[in-house]
Protein backbone atom coordinates (compact mmCIF):
# COMPACT_ATOMS: atom_id res chain seq x y z
CA UNK A 1 0.00 0.00 0.00
CA UNK A 2 1.88 3.46 -1.07
CA UNK A 3 0.59 6.96 -0.07
CA UNK A 4 0.18 7.37 -3.72
CA UNK A 5 -2.65 4.67 -3.82
CA UNK A 6 -6.12 5.14 -3.90
CA UNK A 7 -6.13 2.11 -1.47
CA UNK A 8 -4.35 3.99 1.20
CA UNK A 9 -6.59 7.37 0.91
CA UNK A 10 -9.32 4.77 1.96
CA UNK A 11 -6.90 3.36 5.05
CA UNK A 12 -6.19 6.45 5.95
CA UNK A 13 -9.61 7.89 6.28
CA UNK A 14 -10.98 4.95 7.89
CA UNK A 15 -8.27 5.01 10.76
CA UNK A 16 -8.55 8.40 11.11
CA UNK A 17 -12.17 8.33 11.81
CA UNK A 18 -11.85 5.02 13.50
CA UNK A 19 -9.22 6.98 16.40
CA UNK A 20 -11.18 9.90 16.42
CA UNK A 21 -14.27 7.93 17.61
CA UNK A 22 -12.79 5.99 20.48
CA UNK A 23 -11.94 7.94 23.81
CA UNK A 24 -9.63 5.57 25.70
CA UNK A 25 -6.14 6.21 24.88
CA UNK A 26 -5.24 2.38 24.92
CA UNK A 27 -7.76 1.64 22.67
CA UNK A 28 -6.26 4.35 20.12
CA UNK A 29 -3.07 2.72 20.63
CA UNK A 30 -4.37 -0.41 19.64
CA UNK A 31 -6.20 0.49 16.77
CA UNK A 32 -3.00 2.17 15.35
CA UNK A 33 -0.81 -0.77 16.10
CA UNK A 34 -3.37 -3.47 14.31
CA UNK A 35 -3.74 -0.26 11.74
CA UNK A 36 -0.37 -0.28 11.06
CA UNK A 37 0.03 -4.30 10.53
CA UNK A 38 -2.49 -4.09 7.79
CA UNK A 39 -0.59 -1.30 6.07
CA UNK A 40 2.41 -3.46 6.08
CA UNK A 41 0.01 -6.82 5.46
CA UNK A 42 -0.75 -4.93 2.23
CA UNK A 43 2.71 -5.94 0.65
CA UNK A 44 2.71 -9.44 2.02
CA UNK A 45 0.87 -10.97 4.78
CA UNK A 46 3.73 -13.51 5.57
CA UNK A 47 6.14 -10.70 6.70
CA UNK A 48 3.83 -9.24 9.35
CA UNK A 49 4.95 -12.49 11.55
CA UNK A 50 8.99 -11.66 10.66
CA UNK A 51 8.47 -7.90 12.11
CA UNK A 52 5.90 -9.00 14.81
CA UNK A 53 8.48 -12.02 15.98
CA UNK A 54 11.68 -8.90 15.32
CA UNK A 55 9.51 -6.56 17.85
CA UNK A 56 8.99 -9.11 20.42
CA UNK A 57 12.76 -10.45 20.73
CA UNK A 58 13.63 -7.28 20.83
CA UNK A 59 11.45 -5.81 23.66
CA UNK A 60 12.00 -8.77 25.39
CA UNK A 61 16.46 -8.75 24.94
CA UNK A 62 16.27 -5.31 25.79
CA UNK A 63 14.68 -5.75 29.78
CA UNK A 64 17.29 -8.89 30.03
CA UNK A 65 19.99 -6.43 28.93
CA UNK A 66 18.94 -3.76 31.52
CA UNK A 67 18.36 -6.44 34.32
CA UNK A 68 21.90 -7.82 33.77
CA UNK A 69 24.78 -6.97 34.02
CA UNK A 70 28.66 -6.89 33.82
CA UNK A 71 29.50 -9.98 30.59
CA UNK A 72 26.37 -11.04 30.85
CA UNK A 73 24.56 -7.13 29.23
CA UNK A 74 27.84 -7.62 26.14
CA UNK A 75 26.14 -10.81 25.74
CA UNK A 76 22.75 -10.01 25.52
CA UNK A 77 23.20 -6.78 23.01
CA UNK A 78 25.59 -9.29 21.11
CA UNK A 79 22.71 -11.31 20.51
CA UNK A 80 20.46 -9.12 19.54
CA UNK A 81 23.08 -7.64 17.11
CA UNK A 82 23.71 -11.23 15.65
CA UNK A 83 19.94 -11.51 15.27
CA UNK A 84 19.03 -8.20 13.45
CA UNK A 85 21.76 -8.18 11.66
CA UNK A 86 21.43 -11.94 10.74
CA UNK A 87 18.13 -11.60 9.41
CA UNK A 88 18.68 -8.36 7.71
CA UNK A 89 21.58 -10.25 6.20
CA UNK A 90 19.83 -13.21 5.34
CA UNK A 91 17.22 -11.33 3.08
CA UNK A 92 19.24 -8.43 1.57
CA UNK A 93 22.79 -9.46 1.28
CA UNK A 94 23.19 -13.17 1.33
CA UNK A 95 22.91 -13.06 -3.07
CA UNK A 96 25.71 -10.52 -2.49
CA UNK A 97 27.68 -12.32 -0.48
CA UNK A 98 27.58 -15.50 -2.16
CA UNK A 99 28.24 -14.40 -5.71
CA UNK A 100 31.41 -12.54 -4.48
CA UNK A 101 33.01 -15.92 -2.85
CA UNK A 102 32.16 -17.88 -5.88
CA UNK A 103 34.02 -14.78 -8.00
CA UNK A 104 36.75 -14.92 -5.66
CA UNK A 105 37.23 -18.38 -5.62
CA UNK A 106 36.91 -18.53 -9.38
CA UNK A 107 40.12 -16.52 -8.96
CA UNK A 108 41.54 -19.61 -7.59
CA UNK A 109 40.41 -21.61 -10.16
CA UNK A 110 37.80 -23.06 -8.22
CA UNK A 111 34.42 -23.82 -9.59
CA UNK A 112 31.43 -22.63 -7.23
CA UNK A 113 27.91 -22.08 -8.72
CA UNK A 114 26.01 -20.88 -5.29
CA UNK A 115 22.61 -22.70 -4.67
CA UNK A 116 19.78 -20.70 -5.93
CA UNK A 117 17.92 -18.98 -2.25
CA UNK A 118 15.54 -16.40 -3.88
CA UNK A 119 14.26 -14.93 -1.14
CA UNK A 120 11.72 -12.16 -1.56
CA UNK A 121 13.26 -8.92 0.46
CA UNK A 122 10.51 -7.57 2.97
CA UNK A 123 9.54 -3.93 2.53
CA UNK A 124 11.27 -1.74 4.97
CA UNK A 125 13.00 -4.43 6.72
CA UNK A 126 16.43 -1.75 6.89
CA UNK A 127 13.84 0.70 8.20
CA UNK A 128 12.47 -1.18 11.25
CA UNK A 129 15.91 -3.48 11.77
CA UNK A 130 17.60 0.21 12.86
CA UNK A 131 14.45 1.08 14.94
CA UNK A 132 15.27 -2.24 17.17
CA UNK A 133 18.66 -1.59 16.69
CA UNK A 134 18.59 1.80 18.34
CA UNK A 135 16.81 0.99 21.32
CA UNK A 136 18.62 -1.75 22.41
CA UNK A 137 22.04 0.08 22.01
CA UNK A 138 20.42 3.06 23.61
CA UNK A 139 19.40 0.84 26.46
CA UNK A 140 23.22 -1.12 26.75
CA UNK A 141 23.99 2.46 27.29
CA UNK A 142 21.87 3.66 29.73
CA UNK A 143 20.95 5.77 27.83
CA UNK A 144 16.80 5.25 29.17
CA UNK A 145 14.99 1.97 30.74
CA UNK A 146 12.80 -0.02 28.51
CA UNK A 147 9.43 -0.28 28.36
CA UNK A 148 7.69 -3.38 29.96
CA UNK A 149 4.74 -2.38 27.43
CA UNK A 150 4.98 -4.84 24.24
CA UNK A 151 2.43 -2.74 22.89
CA UNK A 152 4.00 0.33 22.98
CA UNK A 153 7.18 -0.60 21.91
CA UNK A 154 5.48 -2.59 18.85
CA UNK A 155 3.39 0.68 17.69
CA UNK A 156 6.76 2.88 18.19
CA UNK A 157 8.62 0.17 15.54
CA UNK A 158 5.70 -0.52 13.54
CA UNK A 159 3.84 2.73 13.77
CA UNK A 160 2.65 2.85 9.37
CA UNK A 161 3.66 6.25 8.44
CA UNK A 162 6.91 5.73 8.83
CA UNK A 163 7.70 1.97 8.98
CA UNK A 164 8.62 1.37 5.38
CA UNK A 165 10.62 3.90 4.62
CA UNK A 166 11.55 6.51 7.54
CA UNK A 167 11.92 8.91 9.23
CA UNK A 168 14.10 6.39 11.32
CA UNK A 169 12.68 7.36 14.89
CA UNK A 170 14.31 7.02 18.47
CA UNK A 171 12.67 5.62 21.24
CA UNK A 172 12.96 8.62 23.57
CA UNK A 173 11.33 10.94 20.39
CA UNK A 174 8.13 8.64 20.45
CA UNK A 175 8.29 7.73 23.95
CA UNK A 176 6.47 10.70 25.13
CA UNK A 177 3.57 10.82 22.34
CA UNK A 178 2.98 6.87 22.66
CA UNK A 179 2.44 7.08 26.10
CA UNK A 180 0.64 10.58 26.74
CA UNK A 181 -2.58 10.88 25.09
CA UNK A 182 -2.96 12.43 22.02
CA UNK A 183 -5.42 12.98 19.30
CA UNK A 184 -6.61 14.96 15.98
CA UNK A 185 -6.31 18.65 16.46
CA UNK A 186 -7.86 21.05 13.50
CA UNK A 187 -4.40 22.74 13.33
CA UNK A 188 -2.94 19.41 12.88
CA UNK A 189 -5.13 17.74 10.51
CA UNK A 190 -4.73 20.68 8.26
CA UNK A 191 -0.72 20.82 8.47
CA UNK A 192 -0.80 16.71 8.00
CA UNK A 193 -3.27 16.97 4.83
CA UNK A 194 -1.01 20.00 3.13
CA UNK A 195 2.05 18.00 3.90
CA UNK A 196 0.52 15.12 1.92
CA UNK A 197 -1.04 16.89 -0.46
CA UNK A 198 3.07 18.54 -1.07
CA UNK A 199 4.66 15.14 -0.93
CA UNK A 200 2.12 13.78 -3.64
CA UNK A 201 2.97 16.52 -5.85
CA UNK A 202 6.83 15.92 -5.03
CA UNK A 203 6.03 11.85 -6.15
CA UNK A 204 3.56 11.89 -8.54
CA UNK A 205 4.11 15.09 -10.19
CA UNK A 206 7.95 15.78 -10.18
CA UNK A 207 9.33 12.37 -9.38
CA UNK A 208 6.98 9.91 -11.33
CA UNK A 209 6.03 12.47 -14.13
CA UNK A 210 8.98 14.90 -15.31
CA UNK A 211 12.11 12.82 -13.68
CA UNK A 212 11.61 9.14 -13.79
CA UNK A 213 10.95 8.81 -17.63
CA UNK A 214 14.32 10.65 -18.40
CA UNK A 215 16.19 9.20 -16.37
CA UNK A 216 14.56 5.77 -16.66
CA UNK A 217 15.69 5.57 -20.95
CA UNK A 218 18.91 7.55 -19.89
CA UNK A 219 20.22 4.93 -17.26
CA UNK A 220 18.33 1.68 -18.83
CA UNK A 221 20.70 2.31 -22.22
CA UNK A 222 22.85 5.23 -21.96
CA UNK A 223 24.41 3.43 -25.58
CA UNK A 224 26.34 6.35 -27.10
CA UNK A 225 24.50 9.06 -25.65
CA UNK A 226 25.57 13.19 -26.39
CA UNK A 227 26.91 14.58 -23.66
CA UNK A 228 23.73 16.74 -22.91
CA UNK A 229 21.67 13.81 -23.58
CA UNK A 230 24.10 12.45 -20.96
CA UNK A 231 23.78 15.57 -18.10
CA UNK A 232 19.99 15.12 -18.36
CA UNK A 233 19.59 12.07 -17.45
CA UNK A 234 22.10 12.19 -14.56
CA UNK A 235 20.60 15.46 -13.25
CA UNK A 236 16.90 13.99 -14.20
CA UNK A 237 17.76 11.33 -11.57
CA UNK A 238 19.18 13.72 -9.07
CA UNK A 239 15.50 15.32 -9.31
CA UNK A 240 14.12 11.97 -9.02
CA UNK A 241 15.77 10.70 -6.27
CA UNK A 242 15.41 13.65 -4.36
CA UNK A 243 11.74 14.23 -5.10
CA UNK A 244 10.49 10.34 -4.60
CA UNK A 245 12.15 10.18 -0.96
CA UNK A 246 11.49 13.56 0.29
CA UNK A 247 8.23 13.16 -0.93
CA UNK A 248 7.52 10.24 1.04
CA UNK A 249 9.28 11.82 3.98
CA UNK A 250 6.93 14.47 3.83
CA UNK A 251 3.52 12.30 3.43
CA UNK A 252 5.05 10.54 6.85
CA UNK A 253 5.13 13.58 8.43
CA UNK A 254 1.86 15.02 7.47
CA UNK A 255 0.30 11.83 8.28
CA UNK A 256 1.44 11.54 11.42
CA UNK A 257 0.60 15.00 12.22
CA UNK A 258 -3.05 14.51 11.65
CA UNK A 259 -3.19 11.59 14.30
CA UNK A 260 -1.43 14.19 16.21
CA UNK A 261 2.29 12.46 16.45
CA UNK A 262 4.97 14.78 15.41
CA UNK A 263 7.82 12.80 13.41
CA UNK A 264 11.51 14.30 12.42
CA UNK A 265 12.26 16.50 9.75
CA UNK A 266 14.28 13.93 6.87
CA UNK A 267 14.73 16.44 4.45
CA UNK A 268 16.27 19.97 4.88
CA UNK A 269 16.36 21.75 1.38
CA UNK A 270 19.55 19.00 0.65
CA UNK A 271 20.63 20.78 -3.12
CA UNK A 272 21.26 24.02 -1.03
CA UNK A 273 23.83 22.22 1.02
CA UNK A 274 27.44 24.45 1.40
CA UNK A 275 29.45 21.05 1.27
CA UNK A 276 29.15 17.54 2.27
CA UNK A 277 29.03 18.06 5.79
CA UNK A 278 26.41 20.01 5.46
CA UNK A 279 24.90 17.89 2.67
CA UNK A 280 24.45 15.04 5.33
CA UNK A 281 22.87 17.39 8.08
CA UNK A 282 20.18 18.09 5.18
CA UNK A 283 19.66 14.71 3.44
CA UNK A 284 18.12 11.39 5.02
CA UNK A 285 18.96 13.28 7.97
CA UNK A 286 17.62 10.27 10.30
CA UNK A 287 20.03 7.65 8.67
CA UNK A 288 22.93 9.93 8.67
CA UNK A 289 22.30 11.01 12.79
CA UNK A 290 21.72 7.08 13.24
CA UNK A 291 25.38 6.17 11.89
CA UNK A 292 26.81 9.23 13.66
CA UNK A 293 25.60 8.08 16.59
CA UNK A 294 25.51 4.55 16.49
CA UNK A 295 28.41 3.77 14.21
CA UNK A 296 30.69 6.40 13.90
CA UNK A 297 30.65 6.97 17.59
CA UNK A 298 31.14 3.15 18.04
CA UNK A 299 34.17 3.07 15.48
CA UNK A 300 36.45 5.92 17.76
CA UNK A 301 34.47 8.91 16.39
CA UNK A 302 37.37 11.77 16.31
CA UNK A 303 38.57 10.78 19.62
CA UNK A 304 41.81 8.82 18.84
CA UNK A 305 43.28 10.78 16.29
CA UNK A 306 43.08 12.65 12.60
CA UNK A 307 44.07 9.87 10.21
CA UNK A 308 41.50 7.23 12.53
CA UNK A 309 39.21 10.19 12.36
CA UNK A 310 39.26 9.90 8.46
CA UNK A 311 39.50 6.15 8.45
CA UNK A 312 35.97 6.19 10.40
CA UNK A 313 34.30 9.00 8.25
CA UNK A 314 35.39 6.38 5.52
CA UNK A 315 34.17 3.17 6.89
CA UNK A 316 30.70 4.67 7.89
CA UNK A 317 29.93 5.78 4.47
CA UNK A 318 30.93 2.86 3.18
CA UNK A 319 28.75 0.64 5.06
CA UNK A 320 25.94 3.32 4.74
CA UNK A 321 26.48 2.67 0.80
CA UNK A 322 25.54 -1.27 1.56
CA UNK A 323 22.76 -0.62 3.55
CA UNK A 324 21.60 0.83 0.60
CA UNK A 325 21.83 -1.73 -1.46
CA UNK A 326 23.65 -5.07 -1.55
CA UNK A 327 25.92 -3.86 -4.71
CA UNK A 328 29.20 -2.53 -5.30
CA UNK A 329 27.93 0.48 -7.00
CA UNK A 330 26.09 1.16 -3.60
CA UNK A 331 29.77 0.88 -2.20
CA UNK A 332 31.23 2.75 -4.04
CA UNK A 333 28.95 5.81 -4.08
CA UNK A 334 28.86 5.13 -0.11
CA UNK A 335 32.38 5.44 -0.25
CA UNK A 336 32.31 8.52 -2.55
CA UNK A 337 30.63 10.38 -0.05
CA UNK A 338 32.99 9.34 2.84
CA UNK A 339 35.91 10.80 0.29
CA UNK A 340 33.71 13.51 -0.16
CA UNK A 341 33.69 14.52 3.88
CA UNK A 342 37.39 13.45 4.80
CA UNK A 343 38.73 15.60 1.77
CA UNK A 344 36.40 18.52 3.21
CA UNK A 345 37.77 17.79 6.52
CA UNK A 346 41.25 18.28 5.77
CA UNK A 347 40.76 21.34 3.93
CA UNK A 348 38.73 22.88 7.21
CA UNK A 349 41.51 22.28 9.58
CA UNK A 350 44.71 22.83 7.35
CA UNK A 351 44.20 25.20 5.07
CA UNK A 352 41.09 27.50 5.25
CA UNK A 353 41.54 30.23 7.74
CA UNK A 354 39.41 29.84 11.16
CA UNK A 355 36.06 31.39 11.44
CA UNK A 356 36.57 32.51 7.85
CA UNK A 357 33.27 33.84 6.17
CA UNK A 358 33.31 33.20 2.39
CA UNK A 359 32.05 36.05 0.48
CA UNK A 360 28.46 35.43 -1.37
CA UNK A 361 29.64 34.49 -4.79
CA UNK A 362 32.05 31.99 -3.16
CA UNK A 363 29.07 30.45 -1.20
CA UNK A 364 27.19 29.77 -4.41
CA UNK A 365 30.00 28.37 -5.98
CA UNK A 366 30.71 25.85 -3.37
CA UNK A 367 27.02 25.01 -3.39
CA UNK A 368 27.42 24.25 -7.19
CA UNK A 369 30.58 22.80 -6.64
CA UNK A 370 28.32 20.42 -4.09
CA UNK A 371 25.68 19.87 -6.16
CA UNK A 372 27.95 18.50 -8.99
CA UNK A 373 29.16 16.22 -7.04
CA UNK A 374 26.71 15.01 -5.68
CA UNK A 375 24.87 14.41 -8.89
CA UNK A 376 27.74 12.35 -10.04
CA UNK A 377 28.05 10.07 -7.06
CA UNK A 378 24.35 9.67 -7.79
CA UNK A 379 25.82 7.79 -10.67
CA UNK A 380 26.91 4.79 -8.82
CA UNK A 381 23.61 4.89 -7.11
CA UNK A 382 21.22 4.03 -10.10
CA UNK A 383 23.10 2.36 -12.29
CA UNK A 384 22.67 -1.22 -12.70
CA UNK A 385 26.12 -2.18 -12.87
CA UNK A 386 29.46 -0.99 -12.19
CA UNK A 387 30.73 -1.08 -16.03
CA UNK A 388 27.51 1.07 -17.23
CA UNK A 389 28.55 3.45 -13.90
CA UNK A 390 31.88 3.69 -15.63
CA UNK A 391 30.55 4.37 -19.15
CA UNK A 392 28.28 7.09 -18.12
CA UNK A 393 30.65 8.80 -16.61
CA UNK A 394 32.92 8.99 -19.47
CA UNK A 395 30.24 10.19 -21.44
CA UNK A 396 30.15 13.42 -19.29
CA UNK A 397 33.17 14.24 -21.17
CA UNK A 398 33.59 18.17 -21.41
CA UNK A 399 32.15 19.53 -24.22
CA UNK A 400 29.98 21.79 -26.14
CA UNK A 401 26.37 21.19 -25.89
CA UNK A 402 26.21 18.37 -29.38
CA UNK A 403 22.76 17.79 -29.34
CA UNK A 404 19.72 19.05 -29.24
CA UNK A 405 17.17 17.92 -26.64
CA UNK A 406 13.88 16.60 -26.77
CA UNK A 407 11.14 18.28 -24.44
CA UNK A 408 10.73 15.74 -22.12
CA UNK A 409 14.69 16.08 -21.52
CA UNK A 410 14.15 19.97 -21.19
CA UNK A 411 11.52 20.11 -18.96
CA UNK A 412 13.43 17.84 -16.50
CA UNK A 413 16.35 20.33 -16.91
CA UNK A 414 13.87 23.18 -16.19
CA UNK A 415 12.16 21.69 -13.35
CA UNK A 416 15.54 20.09 -11.62
CA UNK A 417 16.84 24.45 -11.90
CA UNK A 418 13.43 24.68 -9.92
CA UNK A 419 14.40 22.65 -7.54
CA UNK A 420 17.34 23.60 -6.87
CA UNK A 421 16.10 27.66 -6.87
CA UNK A 422 13.76 26.81 -4.26
CA UNK A 423 16.37 25.03 -2.13
CA UNK A 424 18.37 28.07 -2.33
CA UNK A 425 15.62 30.70 -1.66
CA UNK A 426 14.49 28.38 1.41
CA UNK A 427 17.72 26.90 2.77
CA UNK A 428 17.08 28.73 5.85
CA UNK A 429 13.53 28.11 6.40
CA UNK A 430 11.48 25.01 7.96
CA UNK A 431 8.97 23.62 5.56
CA UNK A 432 6.43 23.41 8.58
CA UNK A 433 6.46 27.39 9.62
CA UNK A 434 6.79 28.06 5.89
CA UNK A 435 3.51 26.91 5.39
CA UNK A 436 1.83 28.12 8.66
CA UNK A 437 3.06 31.71 7.70
CA UNK A 438 1.51 31.79 3.92
CA UNK A 439 -1.64 33.55 4.31
CA UNK A 440 -4.90 31.33 3.79
CA UNK A 441 -6.31 31.86 0.54
CA UNK A 442 -2.76 32.09 -0.80
CA UNK A 443 -2.58 28.50 0.96
CA UNK A 444 -5.94 27.20 -0.06
CA UNK A 445 -5.15 28.20 -4.10
CA UNK A 446 -1.62 26.21 -3.66
CA UNK A 447 -3.19 23.16 -2.11
CA UNK A 448 -6.05 23.53 -5.19
CA UNK A 449 -3.43 23.74 -7.60
CA UNK A 450 -1.30 21.07 -6.27
CA UNK A 451 -4.31 18.53 -6.08
CA UNK A 452 -5.09 19.51 -9.07
CA UNK A 453 -1.44 18.59 -10.92
CA UNK A 454 -1.44 15.42 -9.04
CA UNK A 455 -4.91 14.43 -10.23
CA UNK A 456 -3.60 15.55 -14.06
CA UNK A 457 -0.14 13.84 -13.30
CA UNK A 458 0.68 11.87 -16.86
CA UNK A 459 3.46 9.57 -15.68
CA UNK A 460 3.21 6.03 -14.48
CA UNK A 461 3.22 5.40 -10.53
CA UNK A 462 6.55 4.07 -9.67
CA UNK A 463 7.15 2.06 -6.35
CA UNK A 464 9.02 4.57 -3.90
CA UNK A 465 12.78 4.00 -4.90
CA UNK A 466 13.82 3.60 -1.19
CA UNK A 467 10.83 0.39 -0.25
CA UNK A 468 14.09 -1.63 -1.91
CA UNK A 469 15.96 -0.79 0.98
Amino acid sequence: MQFDSFTFLVFFALVLGAYNALHAWSARKWLLLVASYLFYAAWNPAFVLLLAGSTTLDWWIAQRIHAAAGPARRRWITLTLIVNLGVLGLFKYQRFLLDNIAAALASFGVHYVPAPLDFVLPAGISFYTFHSLSYCIDVYRGTFAPTRNWRDYALYVGFFPQLVAGPITRFPQMRPQIESPRGTTRDGLGLGCALLVLGLFEKCVLADSIFAPVADAFFNAPGDAATAVAWSGVLAFSGQIFCDFAGYSTCAIGTALAFGFTLPTNFRLPYAALGFSDFWRRWHISLSSWLRDYLYVSLGGNRRGEWRTYRNLLLTMLIGGLWHGAAWTFVIWGGLHGLYLAAERLLREHVWPKNWQAPAFLRVGYMLLTLLLVALAWIFFRAPDLHTALHILALLRPSVIDALLDPAQKLALLAFAGVVAVHWAMRDRDLKEFCLAVPAPAFGLALGLLIAAIVLAPGDSHAFIYFQF
